[in-house]
């Protein structure tokens, strides 16, 4: 079962929406209407999230690199 690429490219989506989030949290990007707008809060759901996303996209690379090495025949 092939679900090394599918858990590469959620991983990657995870892990920008994390990075979004904790720059909205710290006021750098993002609309200042926005309820994560320099919300101390948001800064630190940012930085689990993207960690979130770095496990999951680690996991993927894994899957696929076990994928390559014994494939099925």
């Amino acid at each position: 079962m092939r679900v090394g690429k599918p858990l590469i490219g959620i991983g990657i989506i995870i892990t920008i929406f994390g990075i979004v989030f904790f720059l909205q949290g710290q006021s750098i990007v993002g609309p200042k209407s926005s309820f994560m707008y320099s919300n101390p809060q948001w800064i630190i759901n940012g930085q689990w999230i993207a960690i979130l996303g770095i496990i999951i996209l680690g996991a993927g690379l894994v899957m696929l690199k076990i994928n390559s090495q014994f494939p099925k025949s």
